[in-house]
């Protein structure tokens, strides 16, 4: 059974920084590419930034671009999100995922999900 598991969050001023990561445990953490995604109270979940499966790749949502960092450590199946610059609207729950198919890159899908982490940013 695949486990996700977030930390990190937690109450940060605006323009300060933040570090998520998120354990795995049940996959072959290399075989999939990870994502991370948020969701603010009273709005969708949406998609934060995608990193492929040795971490040559990332994507970013525009809204976070030059801000936040995904990164990935095949060795000890984290994956993180280093946040800089962070501003009020980055308020919201995060979480990480994992792609539901292996090998592909971007994903498509992700098929399994943590617990998520609360972010609040406040100004």
């Amino acid at each position: 059974q695949v486990q996700l598991v977030e930390s990190g969050g937690g109450l940060v001023q605006a323009g300060g920084s933040l570090r998520l990561s998120c354990a795995a445990s049940g996959l072959t953490f290399g075989s999939y590419a990870m994502g991370w995604f948020r969701q603010a109270r009273g709005k969708e979940r949406d998609f934060v930034a995608a990193i492929s499966l040795r971490g040559g790749g990332t994507n970013y949502a525009d809204s976070v671009k030059g801000r936040f960092t995904v990164s990935r450590d095949n060795a000890k199946n984290t994956v993180s999100l280093q946040m800089n610059s962070l501003k009020p609207e980055d308020t919201a729950v995060y979480y990480c995922a994992a792609d539901s198919v292996r090998f592909r890159w971007p994903p498509a899908k992700f098929g399994s999900w943590g617990q998520g982490t609360q972010v609040i940013v406040s100004s």
